[in-house]
């Protein structure tokens, strides 16, 4: 697909995909995604073997999308035969937790979570993260800094007091990346300080990673 539109800057080209990645504001747009879709795209594309890319010749140029999928061989089995060898549910999977006020950044998050195995639930302020904390017992939290009512900080010493959450891995996925906010996250009880933007292969190469130590 070839558009007409603002392009792409070249020093944005190799992050467009990110998760929470934009390219630049444009006074003449009425309003500014949340940086997701391009993110989902490709996730969605992987799933099924396949690649996209995008090529601009630099801003005011438009832009092109390409994407490539496997072509099938053979004949699609009957759905009973495909229900008798579905694969097992991987053994890498978890039971997740993602802790944003942003709605909809909370709901795609979820879903790319999802499609990777895992069994996601959400939050949106940090009272109601505790309480489903609590109740989940999840393996690991996502949780943003700057919620309506209290701090990730805060929210993370909570929930660091529960015995019940003791073996629970807290990464911060915030806008805060400054040394200090990294800082005082890890000294809350965080096990990891992310910085949106971040992309789906970091998502979840951080979850194997701190599950199997």
């Amino acid at each position: 697909m070839t558009d007409n539109g603002i392009g792409i800057d070249p020093e944005h080209a190799a992050s467009i995909f990110d998760l929470f990645a934009q390219a630049g504001h444009s006074p003449d747009r009425v309003q500014d995604g949340l940086g997701i879709g391009l993110s989902l795209v490709r996730t969605l594309v992987n799933l099924h073997g396949g690649d996209v890319r995008a090529s601009s010749g630099g801003l005011d140029q438009g832009a092109t999308f390409e994407v490539r999928l496997p072509v099938l061989h053979g004949t699609p089995q009957t759905a009973g035969a495909s229900a008798a060898a579905e694969p097992e549910r991987p053994a890498d999977t978890y039971r997740i937790l993602v802790v944003d006020d942003n709605m909809d950044s909370a709901e795609i998050v979820c879903a790319l979570l999802q499609f990777a195995g895992h069994e996601v639930h959400m939050a949106h302020d940090g009272a109601g993260a505790i309480a489903a904390a609590l109740q989940l017992a999840p393996d690991v939290i996502f949780l943003d800094i700057g919620l309506p009512d209290m701090s990730g900080v805060e929210v993370a010493e909570a929930m660091r007091r529960h015995p019940r959450l003791e073996k629970t891995v807290l990464v911060a996925l915030t806008g805060y990346g400054q040394d200090k906010d990294r800082t005082g996250a890890m000294a809350a009880g965080f096990n990891r300080h992310l910085t949106k933007p971040v992309n789906m292969e970091t998502l979840n190469e951080t979850v194997r990673t701190l599950m199997q130590r």
